[in-house]
């Protein structure tokens, strides 16, 4: 009986499934895959920086503009596609970023990156280390199995090939909130906006989400502890700005260990960079410490910063130091509307061949600038696992490291995702 009705359901699932897609749609997606991976691996070969990615914004132009679907050019090197259907329905908007970082890839592959260029003065490999190549493939899949079906789709679709997310270079604009500057989420303005995240540690092909916060905003501060030079020999005529930063970045950890309800949300405050001195035997006037705050809820970012401040005076202040606390938003919150969330759950697990590939994700430290997206419309932002099935999940080489790799073999999940999303937007408010 059990296995009958266990029959019963699995059909009444198929009938489903079939009803919310056009009839041809999966051999469309079938035959995508091979061009996606094809794709994939000659963005893979020929990655650009931040606002650099002239090669990749060409391809992208070129190929929505033989499709037939709008497309223009904007924030330096991003390009917006718009499939419109010429019938009334919601205007979905659809993510992908294409910037490469400033990494030397260490992976043996036939697609290998050796590229190389310039970056802050120095010469740097360059490699796709977070997997945007995988996400401009997927979408450029995605256009041209949409635009195949406009005669059977409602509303209107809106491609986003976003540059930059890893950052513009240093006094420049870019990233999401250039494209929204000039326009990328006006005429017309979509209902809500969908992301992807390929993944390196998540089982292949399953899809990990979770409603509200999900990725960490990031904001950078930057102390400038003034002191009093003087001689090595004689560190009593003067004030060692050297050991006052050392205590600064002791008193930021009570912050995080003393000073914030980590019940409520996660903080992490670190400092990644500080300069100071010319010379083994002088102690220098100055000195200057960069640093990431990374924060899930907006009231206990804001409190952050008011406690560094607090803190880097106040130390400073004990060893008659000076100090300057600056700070620079590099991303909000990547919070995903909960309304959306729940209304788009069944076109992921459609997508993905069942709820038990659609699985519920804890907060992430990382961050996002599809966060800036969310603060205009209701946003989605999920991962998609691409993990080498040889590897466990705590084996799986990290992001924005050399040895990063995925398995691009099921690339069409992200195609799934999207198109099912677009599918049953409508049906689903």
């Amino acid at each position: 009986m059990k296995k009958i009705l266990f029959t019963y359901f699995g059909l009444l699932v198929s009938t489903a499934f079939s009803q919310s897609q056009p009839k041809n749609y999966t051999n469309l997606v079938e035959k995508e895959l091979k061009k996606v991976i094809e794709w994939r691996r000659d963005l893979h070969q020929n990655p650009e920086l931040s606002n650099r990615e002239f090669r990749t914004q060409e391809k992208v132009f070129n190929h929505l503009q033989n499709l037939g679907i709008e497309a223009r050019k904007l924030a330096k090197t991003g390009v917006v596609g718009i499939l419109r259907t010429n019938k009334p329905g919601p205007v979905i908007a659809l993510r992908a970023d294409m910037d490469a970082l400033p990494v030397e890839e260490r992976n043996n592959l036939s697609f290998k990156s050796t590229v190389k260029t310039t970056y802050n003065g120095s010469t740097v490999g360059v490699m796709h280390a977070c997997g945007h190549d995988a996400h401009v493939a997927m979408l450029m899949g995605t256009a041209e199995v949409l635009s195949k079906l406009k005669n059977e789709l409602n509303g209107t679709i809106v491609f986003l090939f976003q540059p930059a997310e890893e950052g513009a270079p240093n006094g420049e604009e870019g990233g999401a909130k250039l494209m929204i500057k000039e326009g990328c989420l006006d005429n017309p303005k979509p209902d809500a906006v969908f992301g992807i995240h390929i993944e390196s540690f998540g089982d292949n092909g399953k899809i990990y989400y979770k409603p509200e916060a999900f990725m960490a905003s990031a904001d950078l501060f930057t102390i400038k502890v003034k002191g009093k030079q003087s001689h090595g020999a004689y560190p009593w005529d003067g004030v060692d700005p050297i050991v006052v930063s050392a205590q600064i970045i002791q008193g930021l950890q009570t912050i995080v260990s003393r000073q914030s309800d980590l019940t409520k949300a996660p903080v992490v405050i670190s400092v990644g960079k500080i300069n100071s001195g010319v010379r083994f035997n002088i102690i220098p006037e100055e000195a200057m410490m960069e640093g990431t705050i990374r924060t899930l809820d907006s009231k206990m970012r804001l409190a952050v910063f008011d406690k560094i401040k607090t803190t880097a005076t106040n130390i400073a202040a004990a060893s008659s130091a000076t100090v300057e606390v600056n700070f620079e938003t590099k991303t909000l919150v990547t919070y995903n509307n909960p309304k959306l969330v729940e209304k788009s759950l069944s076109s992921l697990q459609i997508a993905a061949g069942g709820k038990e590939n659609v699985l519920p994700w804890t907060w992430v430290m990382g961050a996002e600038d599809f966060s800036f997206y969310g603060e205009n419309i209701p946003a989605f932002f999920f991962y998609l696992g691409a993990r080498n099935p040889t590897l466990k999940m705590e084996e799986a080489p990290s992001h924005h490291t050399p040895d990063f790799y995925i398995d691009d073999s099921k690339l069409d999940f992200g195609i799934k995702a999207f198109c099912q999303l677009v599918f049953d937007y409508g049906k689903n408010k």
